[in-house]
């Protein structure tokens, strides 16, 4: 007897419906199984964890219309909050610094991520390379392979160039300001061997004067420099002819005298051809506590000293790739107990 086509039908419906059924199954575990074989192999494939804040900053900075860097301005991180620290040291570092980082990464500065968060949160300072950038491509993309690496950057929009160095510095401390709430901020070369640990205790001394530009000062006569000459009156009215001011591999300035500077209009105060003359003039100008602090600039590894290069013969360690390596092999350097300083 023929089959009622009724019930044919019904049948087949029947089965295409559970077809449709078996099928959504087989797609929602085969969804699940890539999600799964996603998250195992994500570390791989370089995503980060999302509780693990990038430690690398880029800085833009508000231009002109003719497209030139204003150097002051607001930085990338938006809206962020302030990282709280006792002090943020900035290494100013260059493209052709590449093995002087490698160096500094195998003896003071941490290269492991986590190792230097536990160096930062043992001293309260903030550590990063502060570099600016080239129209160079090559350059660059050895910069982003190394900021992926290390991730230990603060990268600026300026040129990177050394008659740009006070540009430089001055966006530095702009930049700091913006992204680190610090009671100093200490500029240091990527030529010079730091013990953190004493630096710290040098910045966590209490101070009566707000406004404290600590370094290594030196003193000269000031009209040797024809930059200059715009302080002979200023000289003579307070009968003194030396301009003081600290040497540039590293200083520090506390939060009140940064703050001054970021509030100045980058055509305010004049820019000089170095660096540390350029701090030093503008901290003239500030009613700013100069403290001498021979600790800093040390030609050998002392049982107090904070930073130690060949002053006078270099502007840091002579050799610095090679004998920022020799430093650290020598205990009284790398493992000599941390003192109190007697000054």
């Amino acid at each position: 007897m023929p089959s009622s086509p009724k019930y044919f039908n019904a049948r087949a419906s029947s089965y295409n419906r559970r077809s449709i059924v078996l099928i959504f199954c087989l797609l929602i575990g085969l969804v699940g199984f890539l999600i799964g074989i996603v998250s195992i192999l994500s570390p791989a494939l370089g995503y980060k964890c999302k509780n693990r804040e990038p430690r690398t900053v880029s800085v833009v900075w508000e231009r002109h219309g003719d497209g030139e860097d204003r150097n002051g301005g607001s930085s990338s991180n938006g809206d962020q909050k302030r990282h709280k620290v006792m002090g943020f040291v900035g290494i100013q570092t260059g493209f052709g610094s590449g093995g002087r980082r490698r160096s500094l990464r195998q003896t003071w500065m941490p290269s492991n991520p986590q190792e230097l968060r536990r160096l930062e949160e043992a001293t309260g300072l903030a550590f990063r390379f502060i570099i600016g950038r080239t129209r160079d491509k090559s350059k660059m993309s050895e910069l982003r392979k190394e900021v992926a690496m290390y991730d230990d950057f603060l990268l600026l929009d300026i040129e990177e160039e050394y008659s740009k160095l006070p540009y430089k510095t001055l966006a530095f401390f702009k930049a700091a300001y913006a992204i680190f709430d610090s009671e100093f901020y200490v500029k240091v070369d990527d030529d010079i061997y730091l013990r953190p640990d004493r630096l710290s205790l040098l910045l966590a001394k209490e101070r009566s004067h707000p406004q404290t530009y600590i370094g290594c000062m030196k003193k000269g006569p000031v009209f040797t420099d024809p930059h200059l000459k715009w302080y002979e009156p200023l000289s003579s009215l307070l009968g003194n002819e030396y301009f003081e001011h600290a040497y540039g591999p590293i200083y520090a300035l506390s939060a009140d005298v940064v703050a001054s500077l970021v509030a100045l209009k980058n055509n305010s105060f004049r820019m000089f051809s170095n660096e540390d003359v350029t701090i030093g003039a503008w901290m003239l100008a500030m009613n700013v506590d100069h403290e001498d602090n021979r600790q800093i600039c040390e030609a050998e590894c002392t049982s107090s000293s904070i930073a130690v290069w060949d002053i006078p013969k270099c502007s840091g360690l002579c050799e610095p790739e090679k004998k920022l390596l020799e430093l650290h092999k020598k205990e009284i350097c790398s493992k000599s107990p941390t003192v109190e300083s007697d000054e």
